[in-house]
């Protein structure tokens, strides 16, 4: 019987975006990359050969790697418990004497910045070419910044930590399971909503 209460062969169990995102957010995962970082290039772009060749087979990871991702993956739910139990430190940016969470666009989501501690935010800070000024950032639960901050920007959103960190960043996108369901944007789709 299938997921949900279909008994056809054409229906198949939905697969969680939680686990597309988990991918994500593990360094070296499949698709990783910062939300910071640039969008490739048209010169990145290899075109179609003239006469097409059958496909070749991907060569099979080496099963270390195999091994260290699935380990990473069963890994990620004590990261976010960690995550949400500790202070983070979120850069503000202040215009007119409000303050909102520095925040980027990336992939059709809006990430929050947020930082361990001030040195990796002062890594982020060199990275930009922006190391002598003052950063402003408040101090937050990382509960209360993907259970309400996330919620607060009407867009789908989720957490960046630790970018510009050498392979120790995480994503923590606002899917079900990190974020409330009601702006998790997989139980958006999933109710027939969309995305936000």
């Amino acid at each position: 019987m299938a997921a949900h209460g279909g008994t056809g062969p054409e229906e198949r169990t939905r697969e969680s975006r939680l686990d597309e995102y988990a991918e994500m957010s593990v360094p070296g995962g499949a698709g990783h990359r910062s939300p910071a970082g640039d969008a490739p290039s048209s010169s990145a772009v290899t075109p179609l050969p003239a006469s097409p060749e059958p496909p070749t087979r991907a060569a099979a990871p080496p099963p270390d790697a195999v091994d260290e991702h699935a380990r990473d993956r069963r890994g990620f739910p004590a990261v976010l418990g960690e995550f949400r139990r500790t202070a983070v430190l979120v850069p503000l940016v202040v215009t007119d004497g409000d303050e909102a969470p520095l925040a980027a666009d990336f992939g059709g989501i809006r990430w929050i910045y947020a930082f361990s501690d001030e040195s990796a935010l002062a890594r982020f800070a060199i990275a930009r070419g922006e190391g002598s000024r003052e950063w402003p950032y408040r101090r937050v639960l990382g509960a209360r910044l993907l259970d309400a901050g996330v919620g607060a920007t009407g867009v789908p959103c989720g957490v960046a930590l630790d970018v510009g960190s050498d392979g120790d960043g995480v994503l923590f996108p606002p899917v079900a399971g990190i974020v409330p369901d009601a702006v998790a944007v997989d139980t958006q789709v999933e109710n027939g909503e969309g995305p936000r």
